[in-house]
Protein backbone atom coordinates (compact mmCIF):
# COMPACT_ATOMS: atom_id res chain seq x y z
CA UNK A 1 0.00 0.00 0.00
CA UNK A 2 1.81 3.23 -1.35
CA UNK A 3 0.84 6.97 -0.44
CA UNK A 4 0.70 10.04 -2.32
CA UNK A 5 1.43 13.12 -0.41
CA UNK A 6 1.14 16.33 -2.34
CA UNK A 7 2.71 19.69 -0.48
CA UNK A 8 5.97 19.73 2.02
CA UNK A 9 4.89 22.74 4.49
CA UNK A 10 4.65 21.71 7.97
CA UNK A 11 1.26 19.36 7.12
CA UNK A 12 3.04 17.16 4.46
CA UNK A 13 6.29 17.23 6.23
CA UNK A 14 4.86 15.81 9.43
CA UNK A 15 2.31 13.29 8.24
CA UNK A 16 5.19 11.57 5.73
CA UNK A 17 7.57 11.09 9.02
CA UNK A 18 4.25 9.98 11.37
CA UNK A 19 3.41 7.90 8.48
CA UNK A 20 6.64 6.37 7.26
CA UNK A 21 7.42 5.93 11.08
CA UNK A 22 4.73 3.36 11.12
CA UNK A 23 5.68 1.38 8.24
CA UNK A 24 3.88 2.96 5.85
CA UNK A 25 5.21 3.81 2.00
CA UNK A 26 5.23 7.04 1.60
CA UNK A 27 6.11 9.71 -1.72
CA UNK A 28 5.96 13.50 -0.92
CA UNK A 29 5.93 15.66 -3.77
CA UNK A 30 6.95 19.39 -3.17
CA UNK A 31 7.88 21.98 -5.94
CA UNK A 32 9.87 24.32 -3.64
CA UNK A 33 11.65 23.67 -0.54
CA UNK A 34 10.02 21.80 2.28
CA UNK A 35 8.43 23.66 5.56
CA UNK A 36 8.59 27.05 3.63
CA UNK A 37 4.93 28.67 3.76
CA UNK A 38 3.33 30.62 5.90
CA UNK A 39 4.62 32.44 9.12
CA UNK A 40 5.08 29.88 12.26
CA UNK A 41 6.13 31.61 15.13
CA UNK A 42 3.87 30.93 17.95
CA UNK A 43 2.70 27.87 19.67
CA UNK A 44 -1.06 28.00 20.62
CA UNK A 45 -1.52 25.98 24.17
CA UNK A 46 -4.70 27.37 24.74
CA UNK A 47 -4.91 29.84 21.76
CA UNK A 48 -5.38 32.76 24.39
CA UNK A 49 -4.34 35.48 21.27
CA UNK A 50 -7.47 35.22 20.37
CA UNK A 51 -10.68 36.33 22.26
CA UNK A 52 -13.06 35.42 19.15
CA UNK A 53 -12.86 31.69 18.66
CA UNK A 54 -14.91 29.71 20.53
CA UNK A 55 -14.22 27.56 23.81
CA UNK A 56 -14.44 24.77 22.31
CA UNK A 57 -11.14 25.90 19.71
CA UNK A 58 -9.04 26.83 22.60
CA UNK A 59 -9.28 23.42 24.45
CA UNK A 60 -8.51 21.77 20.79
CA UNK A 61 -5.72 24.16 20.82
CA UNK A 62 -4.42 23.21 24.26
CA UNK A 63 -4.01 19.76 23.63
CA UNK A 64 -2.84 20.02 19.97
CA UNK A 65 0.10 22.00 20.81
CA UNK A 66 0.91 19.60 23.39
CA UNK A 67 1.42 16.75 21.28
CA UNK A 68 3.08 19.39 18.69
CA UNK A 69 5.85 19.94 21.71
CA UNK A 70 5.97 16.42 22.08
CA UNK A 71 6.56 15.72 18.43
CA UNK A 72 9.05 18.47 17.83
CA UNK A 73 10.54 19.42 20.71
CA UNK A 74 14.16 20.29 19.40
CA UNK A 75 11.68 23.43 17.67
CA UNK A 76 10.53 24.74 20.90
CA UNK A 77 10.99 27.96 22.55
CA UNK A 78 10.54 27.41 25.79
CA UNK A 79 9.65 31.36 26.40
CA UNK A 80 5.91 32.47 27.99
CA UNK A 81 3.86 34.96 26.80
CA UNK A 82 2.39 37.88 28.21
CA UNK A 83 -0.99 38.96 26.63
CA UNK A 84 -1.73 42.51 27.54
CA UNK A 85 -5.50 44.63 26.93
CA UNK A 86 -4.37 48.43 25.95
CA UNK A 87 -6.32 50.98 27.14
CA UNK A 88 -7.34 51.88 23.72
CA UNK A 89 -9.16 48.28 23.18
CA UNK A 90 -12.81 47.99 24.55
CA UNK A 91 -11.90 44.55 26.00
CA UNK A 92 -11.30 43.61 29.77
CA UNK A 93 -8.50 41.00 30.54
CA UNK A 94 -10.46 40.25 33.88
CA UNK A 95 -13.14 38.42 30.90
CA UNK A 96 -9.92 36.19 29.79
CA UNK A 97 -9.69 34.46 33.48
CA UNK A 98 -12.65 31.72 33.55
CA UNK A 99 -11.53 30.88 30.12
CA UNK A 100 -7.86 30.40 31.88
CA UNK A 101 -8.87 28.79 34.63
CA UNK A 102 -10.97 26.04 32.30
CA UNK A 103 -7.72 25.57 29.88
CA UNK A 104 -5.92 25.35 33.40
CA UNK A 105 -8.10 22.38 34.20
CA UNK A 106 -7.87 20.86 30.99
CA UNK A 107 -4.00 20.53 31.15
CA UNK A 108 -4.04 19.17 34.66
CA UNK A 109 -6.52 16.34 33.16
CA UNK A 110 -4.41 15.67 30.19
CA UNK A 111 -1.26 15.18 32.47
CA UNK A 112 -3.72 12.71 34.95
CA UNK A 113 -4.44 10.41 31.76
CA UNK A 114 -0.49 10.78 30.58
CA UNK A 115 2.47 11.88 32.86
CA UNK A 116 3.94 12.72 29.34
CA UNK A 117 1.69 15.65 28.73
CA UNK A 118 3.30 18.11 31.27
CA UNK A 119 5.58 19.59 28.80
CA UNK A 120 3.60 23.40 29.50
CA UNK A 121 5.23 23.31 33.18
CA UNK A 122 3.35 22.64 36.25
CA UNK A 123 -0.39 22.89 35.19
CA UNK A 124 -0.78 25.29 38.84
CA UNK A 125 1.69 28.01 37.16
CA UNK A 126 -0.34 27.76 33.51
CA UNK A 127 -0.71 31.19 33.93
CA UNK A 128 -0.32 33.97 36.44
CA UNK A 129 -2.06 37.71 36.88
CA UNK A 130 0.07 40.69 37.75
CA UNK A 131 -1.63 43.93 38.51
CA UNK A 132 0.00 47.13 38.46
CA UNK A 133 1.51 47.30 41.62
CA UNK A 134 3.51 43.89 41.12
CA UNK A 135 4.84 44.86 37.98
CA UNK A 136 6.44 48.46 39.27
CA UNK A 137 8.18 46.10 42.33
CA UNK A 138 9.70 44.25 38.93
CA UNK A 139 10.56 47.67 37.34
CA UNK A 140 14.21 48.12 39.18
CA UNK A 141 14.98 44.22 39.26
CA UNK A 142 17.91 43.63 37.29
CA UNK A 143 17.17 41.92 33.59
CA UNK A 144 18.16 38.32 33.91
CA UNK A 145 20.29 36.06 31.19
CA UNK A 146 18.53 33.18 31.55
CA UNK A 147 14.93 33.54 32.85
CA UNK A 148 13.51 30.78 35.34
CA UNK A 149 10.82 32.13 36.79
CA UNK A 150 7.20 33.92 35.96
CA UNK A 151 8.81 37.42 38.00
CA UNK A 152 12.24 37.30 35.99
CA UNK A 153 10.22 36.74 32.40
CA UNK A 154 8.68 39.77 33.07
CA UNK A 155 11.40 42.15 34.31
CA UNK A 156 12.04 43.36 30.46
CA UNK A 157 8.70 43.74 30.70
CA UNK A 158 8.05 46.07 33.79
CA UNK A 159 11.02 48.21 32.12
CA UNK A 160 10.17 49.50 29.00
CA UNK A 161 6.50 49.27 27.96
CA UNK A 162 4.53 51.82 28.74
CA UNK A 163 2.39 50.81 31.99
CA UNK A 164 0.51 53.74 31.64
CA UNK A 165 -1.07 52.35 28.26
CA UNK A 166 -2.66 49.27 29.38
CA UNK A 167 -5.09 47.44 31.50
CA UNK A 168 -5.00 45.17 34.27
CA UNK A 169 -4.54 42.39 35.05
CA UNK A 170 -1.47 41.49 32.76
CA UNK A 171 -1.13 37.92 32.37
CA UNK A 172 1.59 35.65 31.79
CA UNK A 173 0.23 32.04 30.44
CA UNK A 174 2.94 29.17 29.07
CA UNK A 175 2.11 29.61 25.71
CA UNK A 176 5.71 28.99 24.12
CA UNK A 177 7.71 30.03 20.71
CA UNK A 178 8.29 27.63 17.80
CA UNK A 179 10.80 28.03 15.26
CA UNK A 180 10.08 27.48 11.49
CA UNK A 181 13.61 27.43 10.54
CA UNK A 182 13.99 24.06 12.79
CA UNK A 183 11.34 22.56 11.56
CA UNK A 184 12.31 23.47 8.59
CA UNK A 185 15.71 21.53 9.10
CA UNK A 186 14.19 18.42 11.14
CA UNK A 187 11.97 17.61 7.96
CA UNK A 188 14.81 17.81 5.57
CA UNK A 189 17.32 15.76 7.90
CA UNK A 190 14.65 12.78 8.02
CA UNK A 191 12.95 12.98 4.89
CA UNK A 192 15.70 13.87 2.16
CA UNK A 193 17.69 11.27 4.08
CA UNK A 194 15.08 8.41 3.82
CA UNK A 195 14.67 9.30 0.08
CA UNK A 196 11.01 10.06 0.71
CA UNK A 197 10.91 13.64 -0.86
CA UNK A 198 10.43 14.26 -4.69
CA UNK A 199 11.06 17.67 -5.26
CA UNK A 200 9.08 18.19 -8.65
CA UNK A 201 5.28 19.99 -9.42
CA UNK A 202 2.52 16.84 -8.83
CA UNK A 203 0.41 16.08 -11.45
CA UNK A 204 -2.62 14.18 -10.22
CA UNK A 205 -5.35 11.88 -11.67
CA UNK A 206 -7.54 8.98 -11.20
CA UNK A 207 -7.60 6.21 -12.49
CA UNK A 208 -10.40 3.58 -11.28
CA UNK A 209 -9.17 3.21 -7.46
CA UNK A 210 -5.98 4.43 -7.71
CA UNK A 211 -3.93 7.76 -7.63
CA UNK A 212 -1.66 8.76 -10.41
CA UNK A 213 1.07 11.03 -9.62
CA UNK A 214 3.45 12.03 -12.30
CA UNK A 215 3.50 8.73 -13.80
CA UNK A 216 3.39 6.69 -10.41
CA UNK A 217 0.67 4.88 -8.72
CA UNK A 218 -0.42 5.32 -5.16
CA UNK A 219 -3.17 3.59 -3.17
CA UNK A 220 -4.17 6.78 -0.97
CA UNK A 221 -3.75 10.89 -1.75
CA UNK A 222 -3.04 13.11 0.62
CA UNK A 223 -3.75 17.06 -0.30
CA UNK A 224 -1.60 19.24 1.69
CA UNK A 225 -0.69 21.52 -0.82
CA UNK A 226 -1.59 24.74 1.22
CA UNK A 227 -3.13 27.69 -0.31
CA UNK A 228 -3.33 25.62 -3.86
CA UNK A 229 -4.77 22.52 -2.25
CA UNK A 230 -8.30 24.26 -4.21
CA UNK A 231 -6.51 23.60 -7.73
CA UNK A 232 -6.23 19.67 -6.99
CA UNK A 233 -9.92 19.64 -6.01
CA UNK A 234 -10.97 21.34 -9.24
CA UNK A 235 -8.37 18.91 -10.71
CA UNK A 236 -9.90 15.73 -9.36
CA UNK A 237 -13.41 17.38 -9.72
CA UNK A 238 -14.26 17.63 -5.93
CA UNK A 239 -15.86 20.53 -4.23
CA UNK A 240 -14.80 22.39 -1.49
CA UNK A 241 -15.79 25.94 0.35
CA UNK A 242 -12.28 27.60 1.50
CA UNK A 243 -10.92 30.96 1.90
CA UNK A 244 -7.20 31.47 1.18
CA UNK A 245 -5.70 35.05 3.51
CA UNK A 246 -2.07 36.13 2.26
CA UNK A 247 -0.32 37.35 5.64
CA UNK A 248 2.97 38.88 6.18
CA UNK A 249 5.57 39.30 9.65
CA UNK A 250 8.44 41.30 9.31
CA UNK A 251 12.09 40.97 11.08
CA UNK A 252 13.46 43.72 12.69
CA UNK A 253 16.94 44.09 14.96
CA UNK A 254 16.99 46.01 18.13
CA UNK A 255 20.78 45.50 19.93
CA UNK A 256 20.26 47.37 22.67
CA UNK A 257 17.20 45.55 23.16
CA UNK A 258 19.34 42.01 22.86
CA UNK A 259 18.32 39.99 26.37
CA UNK A 260 15.94 37.59 27.05
CA UNK A 261 12.45 38.61 26.67
CA UNK A 262 8.98 36.82 26.75
CA UNK A 263 6.38 36.72 23.68
CA UNK A 264 3.83 39.83 24.28
CA UNK A 265 0.39 40.34 22.71
CA UNK A 266 -0.94 43.46 22.85
CA UNK A 267 -5.02 42.98 22.19
CA UNK A 268 -6.60 44.89 19.68
CA UNK A 269 -9.40 44.64 16.72
CA UNK A 270 -8.17 42.59 13.62
CA UNK A 271 -8.12 44.88 10.45
CA UNK A 272 -8.49 48.55 12.38
CA UNK A 273 -5.51 51.27 13.01
CA UNK A 274 -5.54 49.63 17.01
CA UNK A 275 -5.45 45.72 15.19
CA UNK A 276 -3.20 43.32 18.11
CA UNK A 277 0.27 43.99 18.12
CA UNK A 278 2.58 40.90 18.14
CA UNK A 279 6.22 40.71 19.87
CA UNK A 280 8.25 37.86 18.78
CA UNK A 281 11.78 37.77 20.03
CA UNK A 282 14.27 35.63 18.76
CA UNK A 283 18.29 35.67 19.70
CA UNK A 284 20.94 38.67 19.36
CA UNK A 285 18.44 41.46 19.19
CA UNK A 286 16.05 39.83 16.26
CA UNK A 287 12.75 40.28 16.37
CA UNK A 288 9.17 39.18 14.15
CA UNK A 289 6.38 41.54 14.45
CA UNK A 290 2.49 41.25 13.56
CA UNK A 291 0.62 44.06 13.11
CA UNK A 292 -3.32 43.16 12.95
CA UNK A 293 -4.08 45.84 10.58
CA UNK A 294 -4.63 46.66 6.96
CA UNK A 295 -0.84 48.16 6.54
CA UNK A 296 1.24 45.82 8.48
CA UNK A 297 0.28 41.75 8.56
CA UNK A 298 -3.18 42.18 6.81
CA UNK A 299 -4.04 43.32 2.91
CA UNK A 300 -6.70 45.33 1.14
CA UNK A 301 -7.19 42.50 -0.86
CA UNK A 302 -5.14 39.67 0.42
CA UNK A 303 -8.60 37.42 1.92
CA UNK A 304 -10.33 35.57 -1.03
CA UNK A 305 -13.24 32.79 -1.20
CA UNK A 306 -13.96 30.12 -3.69
CA UNK A 307 -16.96 30.33 -5.80
CA UNK A 308 -19.45 28.06 -7.03
CA UNK A 309 -16.83 27.47 -10.19
CA UNK A 310 -13.73 26.60 -8.43
CA UNK A 311 -12.70 25.26 -4.82
CA UNK A 312 -9.56 27.58 -5.67
CA UNK A 313 -9.90 31.17 -4.30
CA UNK A 314 -7.74 33.02 -6.47
CA UNK A 315 -5.12 35.52 -4.65
CA UNK A 316 -4.55 38.26 -6.87
CA UNK A 317 -1.62 38.51 -9.08
CA UNK A 318 0.58 40.18 -6.69
CA UNK A 319 0.57 38.14 -3.98
CA UNK A 320 1.43 34.91 -6.25
CA UNK A 321 4.39 37.23 -7.17
CA UNK A 322 5.36 37.80 -3.70
CA UNK A 323 5.15 34.17 -2.79
CA UNK A 324 6.90 33.11 -5.90
CA UNK A 325 9.55 35.56 -6.16
CA UNK A 326 10.19 37.51 -3.31
CA UNK A 327 9.30 41.17 -1.97
CA UNK A 328 10.38 44.44 -3.74
CA UNK A 329 12.71 46.20 -1.26
CA UNK A 330 10.54 49.70 -0.53
CA UNK A 331 7.27 48.03 -0.05
CA UNK A 332 9.16 45.49 2.30
CA UNK A 333 10.71 48.59 4.41
CA UNK A 334 7.65 50.28 4.71
CA UNK A 335 5.20 47.75 6.02
CA UNK A 336 8.11 47.16 8.39
CA UNK A 337 8.78 50.40 9.50
CA UNK A 338 4.96 50.95 10.42
CA UNK A 339 4.89 47.51 12.74
CA UNK A 340 8.27 49.20 14.44
CA UNK A 341 5.96 52.35 14.91
CA UNK A 342 2.86 49.95 15.89
CA UNK A 343 4.50 48.44 18.59
CA UNK A 344 6.39 51.42 20.08
CA UNK A 345 3.38 52.88 20.49
CA UNK A 346 3.58 50.16 23.21
CA UNK A 347 7.32 49.93 24.02
CA UNK A 348 8.52 53.76 23.35
CA UNK A 349 11.86 52.62 23.52
CA UNK A 350 11.84 49.75 20.66
CA UNK A 351 11.00 52.43 18.01
CA UNK A 352 14.72 52.78 17.42
CA UNK A 353 14.70 49.61 15.58
CA UNK A 354 15.96 48.99 12.39
CA UNK A 355 14.04 47.03 9.18
CA UNK A 356 15.59 43.99 7.46
CA UNK A 357 13.89 44.00 4.21
CA UNK A 358 12.89 40.29 4.67
CA UNK A 359 9.23 39.62 5.84
CA UNK A 360 7.90 36.26 7.07
CA UNK A 361 4.97 35.79 4.74
CA UNK A 362 2.84 33.17 2.68
CA UNK A 363 -1.06 32.57 2.24
CA UNK A 364 -3.24 30.76 4.82
CA UNK A 365 -5.62 28.33 4.12
CA UNK A 366 -9.33 28.22 5.87
CA UNK A 367 -11.93 25.91 5.10
CA UNK A 368 -15.34 27.22 5.05
CA UNK A 369 -16.29 30.84 5.21
CA UNK A 370 -15.37 31.46 8.72
CA UNK A 371 -12.43 33.68 8.48
CA UNK A 372 -11.91 33.81 12.29
CA UNK A 373 -11.69 29.69 12.36
CA UNK A 374 -8.39 28.67 14.36
CA UNK A 375 -8.73 24.84 15.12
CA UNK A 376 -9.40 22.48 12.21
CA UNK A 377 -10.45 19.11 11.83
CA UNK A 378 -9.03 17.14 8.33
CA UNK A 379 -12.52 15.67 5.15
CA UNK A 380 -11.81 13.42 3.56
CA UNK A 381 -13.46 11.97 0.14
CA UNK A 382 -12.60 8.36 -0.78
CA UNK A 383 -8.88 7.55 -0.20
CA UNK A 384 -8.25 10.90 -0.31
CA UNK A 385 -7.49 12.97 2.43
CA UNK A 386 -7.73 16.90 2.70
CA UNK A 387 -5.28 18.56 4.92
CA UNK A 388 -5.97 22.43 5.52
CA UNK A 389 -3.85 23.43 8.49
CA UNK A 390 -4.65 26.98 10.04
CA UNK A 391 -2.35 26.54 13.13
CA UNK A 392 0.90 24.21 12.84
CA UNK A 393 0.01 22.33 16.13
CA UNK A 394 -3.09 20.53 14.34
CA UNK A 395 -0.31 18.40 12.43
CA UNK A 396 -0.47 15.08 14.83
CA UNK A 397 -4.23 15.55 14.96
CA UNK A 398 -4.62 14.92 11.44
CA UNK A 399 -1.87 12.26 11.19
CA UNK A 400 -3.76 10.33 13.67
CA UNK A 401 -7.35 11.04 11.46
CA UNK A 402 -5.76 9.74 8.42
CA UNK A 403 -3.75 6.40 10.04
CA UNK A 404 -7.71 5.38 11.23
CA UNK A 405 -8.47 5.60 8.02
CA UNK A 406 -6.14 3.61 6.41
CA UNK A 407 -6.38 1.43 8.90
CA UNK A 408 -10.42 1.42 8.13
CA UNK A 409 -9.85 0.77 4.29
CA UNK A 410 -6.81 -1.04 4.37
CA UNK A 411 -6.50 -3.03 7.12
CA UNK A 412 -3.25 -1.58 8.72
CA UNK A 413 -2.99 -2.02 12.03
CA UNK A 414 -3.82 0.99 13.94
CA UNK A 415 -1.54 2.83 16.15
CA UNK A 416 -1.39 6.16 17.41
CA UNK A 417 2.12 7.85 18.35
CA UNK A 418 2.89 11.19 19.43
CA UNK A 419 6.86 11.00 19.90
CA UNK A 420 9.39 9.89 16.66
CA UNK A 421 12.17 8.16 17.93
CA UNK A 422 13.93 9.44 15.03
CA UNK A 423 13.00 12.92 16.00
CA UNK A 424 14.07 12.79 19.27
CA UNK A 425 17.63 10.94 18.49
CA UNK A 426 18.42 14.34 16.09
CA UNK A 427 21.13 16.53 18.53
CA UNK A 428 20.60 19.79 19.02
CA UNK A 429 23.95 20.48 17.69
CA UNK A 430 22.85 19.23 14.23
CA UNK A 431 19.46 20.98 14.04
CA UNK A 432 20.32 24.15 14.56
CA UNK A 433 23.28 24.11 12.20
CA UNK A 434 20.92 23.00 9.58
CA UNK A 435 17.92 25.49 10.57
CA UNK A 436 20.66 28.42 10.72
CA UNK A 437 22.03 27.25 6.94
CA UNK A 438 17.77 27.33 6.09
CA UNK A 439 17.56 30.85 7.29
CA UNK A 440 20.29 32.28 5.56
CA UNK A 441 19.62 30.40 1.97
CA UNK A 442 16.44 32.20 2.22
CA UNK A 443 17.64 35.05 3.16
CA UNK A 444 16.86 36.03 6.65
CA UNK A 445 19.08 36.38 9.34
CA UNK A 446 21.28 33.28 10.21
CA UNK A 447 20.46 34.09 14.37
CA UNK A 448 16.50 33.33 13.44
CA UNK A 449 17.95 29.59 13.39
CA UNK A 450 18.86 29.61 16.64
CA UNK A 451 16.52 29.38 20.07
CA UNK A 452 16.25 31.72 22.82
CA UNK A 453 15.56 28.98 25.25
CA UNK A 454 15.55 25.33 25.72
CA UNK A 455 13.65 23.32 28.39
Amino acid sequence: MKVAIIGGGITGSSIAMYLENLGIEVKLFEKNDLVSGPPICHLHAGGNLYREITLKEKIALLKESIDFIRLYPHAIDYRPTVIVVPKSDEGDPEDLIETLDILKNEYKKLISEDPKNKVLGDPDEYYRLYYKEDILKLKNKDLIKNPKTADEWLIPFAKYVDLESIKYPVILVQEYGVNVFRLAAIAKLILEKKGIVKYEEANVEKKGDKWIVNGEEFDYLINAAGYRSGEIDDALEFKRERLTEFKAAYVVKNNDFNFAWPEIIFHGKRGTPKGMAQFTPYPNGYFQLHGMTKDITLFEDGLVSSDEKSSYPKLPKHFIEKIEKGWQKEEAGKRAKRAIEHMSQYIPEFSSSEVTYVPLYGAQQIPGCDAELRAVEISFEDNYARCEVVKASTVTSMADSIVKDLSKKFAIPYKKQIEIDEINKLSDELITEKSCEIAQKRGYPEDMGKRCFKA
